[in-house]
């Protein structure tokens, strides 16, 4: 099942532009490695349910897998062969809005090989570049 909001103020949103990099939800703060976003993009619901499957196969429940993205945004569309005209098409997916630098995944309780492979494997299912990181210790 595809995350979406419970309810919404405004079934349908305007496009808008991703500017500037992530000021929050850029630091590993749950577990001890994360999967950090490279571009900015949106990223379907499905993406992300997807990567969390893959993620949860290869770690079969010795370590925590944290979502750090929700999908708030509603994204329209108009069906095909369809003139124009006729106003804005009916929502057909849910995507989270991403910045350069936000943690999209964390992992806690792995080795930082068993992290890595298991982040590869993410990795390969995101629209957007992703970069490996680790925790910092102040």
């Amino acid at each position: 099942m595809a995350l979406m909001p419970k309810r919404v103020k405004h079934r349908k949103s305007q496009r808008g532009r991703i500017r500037g990099n992530a000021t929050r939800g850029n630091r590993v703060v749950f577990g001890e490695f994360g999967l950090q976003a490279l571009q900015g993009g949106w990223i379907k619901a499905q993406t992300i349910e997807a990567g969390r499957i893959a993620a949860q196969q290869y770690v079969r429940g010795e370590g925590r897998l944290y979502v750090r993205m929700f999908p708030h945004k509603s994204v329209t569309s108009t069906p095909l062969e369809t003139r124009m005209g006729k106003g804005k098409g009916e929502p057909d997916f849910w995507a989270a809005v991403v910045r350069p630098g936000t943690v999209l995944y964390e992992l806690g309780g792995v080795t930082e090989e068993q992290a890595r492979i298991c982040f590869a494997r993410l990795a390969h299912k995101m629209p957007i570049r992703v970069r490996f990181v680790r925790r910092r210790t102040i």
